[in-house]
């Protein structure tokens, strides 16, 4: 949110400087993020000055260039040379001096000193519009009229604004009271009231409005109560539709809202003023002389100020006459009733929806409007009224109309205030200060708040109607360390703590995770949860969001495959297409009507392993590659007794659970993310791996003594025999001596027989109490190779 310094003072009953005003807004919780110096003109127009010259003759030296004398209120008149066409002695003109830094329309600043010019001295500049920031003609110097004296300052004669500071307050979500010039105001006073020990009051504006009853009255009807709790609206005629003052427009400007014409500038003035949204409406364009606020059916086109149709939901609230929507409430008006350079009667409106019908129709149509981001965080209700008020006087006294109706105020079940009892001693022991029970009716008063009873012990309080996030008494704590300063919070010598025991986590083994992948040539990634639905035409369980930022980003994700390939996408078009990438995440669907949230743990793999380099070839990723980091990934986490399966996809089970799964992207789905290579996917179940990690035992065992036997063999099989089912058979026969063993070559040749291939095995046998001899080694190995003849028919190669 931003300020205008020069605007909030209008409301502060002393003037506080900009710096000291920073802190103060910083100690209340409204933390400002940044003050920025608003010029009218860049520069301000410093070190010019009005100028006679007094002599102009031809420089002796060049053709195009004259020689000045230029009178500028100074003691001497200063010698100048010029090369403007239309110079010449006589004229009034704008002088800048030596050491004058000038700010021209476009390009850079430049600083003017003293010179020689073709062997003339120059001391000075006289300016044309476009090399001070007045414009953009170069066809000359400016020319005064001729009874102006010189030596005013460039700045005073054309009466350029002070400076003001735009302050850049980091608003929290919960502060809707401080949206607005006033509300900000009110805390500053809250603050100077308590710290200064003196009553400071909100210097408001002084509203003197005369109302009529004539023919004009346009009838209000709220048919959606819920969503409309009070509506106000005026009529005005003869209004004349023009360009804003100058005063409005800087104003304006210096907060970041752009000029469009007098009457909308005032609705926007009234909003930043009060903080209520306004609207004003071609009153001759309102159908049967009514408004009439409910909702239209869903699938009415409706066409927007934008000169764009929308296709109006069952929930939209909308501003009708008697035969068409005029507007969206509080979110944006119609092409057919806004107000125009034509426009000569308005019908001006103020009124108190409901945030959660303007939130949604707001997000759901993509429009983030002032006004909707003010009434979807709550307005004021009492400032309804007042606000409709001060917009009515000042269009009055800018625009010239006139008053042509009497107030019209729906207010069918007007709210009650919010009342909240809080003892003293809570107040002391949540804030950690011994405020006295003076100093807490004081700076609750000075808020706003009104004491409705109170005792030597407690309070009871109504809370103002601005402040929509006070319900509870830790609340009042809070309003009362905000005005006391948050930055005045006393911290104490001793700390006292309770020490628990510390809340189980799957960060550390996420670290160890990471580490370990980060360490074989991953990245790390982070995608939206948030994703396309379009990616999943045939998935059943999707979950759909309610107020989707874009149609584009419209469910949560069911899979993270996808997420990972927008990102291989975006970086196989920048030629970065050997990749590794990991991701921890979640995804989602409902099922028999309950939502589940499963965490992941998501493998990419796509592109090359190795380059080409002078000594090798490149090696392309593969299936094997990414079941090899799930396995290391298993063999680290110390996860045991799961076992693999091979289809279409590698699965990991344990315990008859999927703990993992590993694939090729079928070719079709890469495509449609414009990915031409192969990609490999796994995905982990992140909570069963949990389990199998906190299942695992840990074993120590002394480092062997004795030297491990290596020995090979190679062994014919069906072709439909996987390496899965040697592994099983290998690891039945649990022989204590076999420490592990691996499959090094797998061969197919024709020579082998039909349907057949030939896997060559390599074991490690090793013991911890001695060497194996040899006949224990050959009966090792004689046992093996009867396990395979026996349950995989297999025969020993030679």
């Amino acid at each position: 949110m931003i300020i205008s310094y020069k605007w909030l003072l209008d409301y502060l009953p002393e003037t506080v400087p900009v710096a000291d005003l920073s802190d103060i807004l910083t100690s209340i919780g409204l933390e400002v993020e940044a003050i920025e110096s608003i010029e009218a003109v860049k520069g301000g127009l410093e070190g010019l000055y009005t100028g006679k010259i007094l002599t102009c003759e031809k420089h002796p030296n060049a053709d195009k260039l004259k020689v000045t004398t230029v009178d500028v209120g100074q003691d001497r008149p200063l010698h100048i040379v010029c090369g403007a066409p239309n110079v010449a002695a006589g004229q009034s003109v704008i002088v800048a001096i030596v050491g004058t830094t000038v700010h021209p329309t476009e390009g850079a600043s430049f600083l003017i000193k003293k010179a020689n010019i073709r062997g003339e001295d120059s001391e000075g500049m006289i300016c044309a519009e476009d090399e001070i920031g007045l414009g953009n003609s170069h066809a000359g110097i400016i020319l005064l009229p001729d009874d102006v004296k010189p030596g005013i300052a460039a700045k005073e004669y054309y009466k350029i604004p002070e400076t003001d500071h735009a302050i850049h307050i980091g608003l929290t979500p919960n502060r809707a009271d401080a949206m607005s010039h006033i509300g900000v105001a009110s805390d500053i006073c809250a603050y100077l009231s308590h710290h200064n020990n003196k009553s400071y009051s909100v210097k408001l504006p002084v509203i003197e409005l005369s109302e009529t009853t004539t023919d004009n009255q346009i009838k209000v009807n709220i048919e959606a109560v819920a969503a409309c709790k009070r509506y106000t609206g005026i009529s005005l005629g003869n209004v004349k539709v023009g360009a804003s003052p100058e005063w409005v427009q800087q104003r304006l400007n210096t907060i970041g809202v752009r000029s469009i014409n007098n009457v909308v500038d005032i609705t926007n003035y009234v909003l930043h003023e009060y903080g209520q949204p306004l609207h004003a409406f071609d009153a001759d364009k309102i159908e049967g002389n009514e408004i009439n606020v409910r909702f239209l059916p869903a699938g009415t086109p409706f066409l927007s100020l934008d000169g764009k149709e929308r296709t109006l939901q069952g929930n939209d609230l909308m501003i009708c006459d008697k035969e068409n929507g005029l507007c969206l409430a509080g979110v944006f008006g119609g092409i057919n009733s806004g107000v125009t350079e034509a426009t000569g009667n308005i019908f001006l409106e103020s009124a108190y929806f409901d945030p959660k019908h303007i939130r949604r129709t707001s997000m759901h149509h993509s429009l983030r409007t002032d006004a909707a981001t003010h009434f979807e965080k709550g307005v004021d209700m009492d400032n309804v009224r007042p606000a409709l008020m001060r917009a009515a006087q000042l269009i009055t006294e800018i625009a010239g109309g006139n008053i042509t109706s009497a107030i019209t105020d729906v207010y069918p079940s007007p709210l009650e205030a919010v009342t909240v009892n809080i003892t003293y001693s809570f107040i002391r022991k949540l804030s950690g200060k011994n405020y006295s029970d003076y100093a807490i009716n004081s700076i609750l008063l000075s808020l706003g708040f009104i004491i409705q009873e109170q005792s030597d012990e407690e309070i009871t309080l109504l809370v103002p109607s601005n402040k929509r996030d006070i319900t509870q008494p830790a609340d009042i704590v809070e309003e009362i360390l905000r005005i006391d300063g948050l930055n005045n919070i006393d911290i104490p010598q001793r700390l006292n703590i309770s020490l628990v025991p510390p809340m189980a986590s799957d960060r550390k083994q996420r670290e160890h995770i990471a580490g370990l992948l980060c360490g074989s040539g991953f990245h790390e990634i982070v995608t939206n949860s948030i994703t396309n639905s379009k990616y999943y035409p045939q998935h059943d369980g999707l979950v759909k969001m309610l107020n989707s930022l874009s149609s584009e980003l419209d469910i949560l994700r069911p899979s993270m495959c996808e997420s990972g390939l927008e990102v291989i996408a975006h970086n196989c078009n920048r030629k970065s297409q050997d990749l590794l990438l990991f991701e921890f995440g979640r995804i989602y669907s409902i099922a028999d009507g309950k939502y589940i949230e499963q965490p992941q743990l998501a493998l990419w793999i796509t592109g090359n392993i190795i380059d080409t380099n002078w000594n090798q070839k490149a090696q392309k990723t593969d299936i094997y590659y990414l079941k090899g980091v799930v396995e290391k990934l298993l063999l680290h986490s110390g996860i045991k007794n799961y076992s693999t399966t091979n289809t279409d996809a590698t699965t990991w089970k344990w315990k008859n659970q999927v703990l993992c799964t590993a694939q090729l992207v079928p070719t079709d789905r890469a495509a449609e993310f414009e990915v031409k290579q192969d990609c490999y996917f796994a995905a982990i179940n992140w909570d069963i791996w949990l389990k199998a990690m906190g299942a695992s035992t840990i074993r120590f065992a002394e480092v062997p003594k004795f030297p491990a036997v290596v020995r090979d063999i190679a062994i014919v099989l069906d072709s439909s025999v996987t390496y899965e089912q040697v592994e099983q058979v290998t690891k039945q026969l649990k022989i204590e001596s076999l420490r592990s063993f691996d499959l090094f070559d797998v061969f197919e040749n024709e020579k082998l027989g039909a349907g057949k291939k030939s896997y060559a095995l390599s074991y490690i046998l090793q013991l911890q109490d001695r060497t194996l001899t040899d006949s224990e080694t050959d009966q090792v190995m004689q046992q093996l190779m009867n396990a395979y003849k026996t349950k995989l028919l297999a025969h020993i190669r030679e």
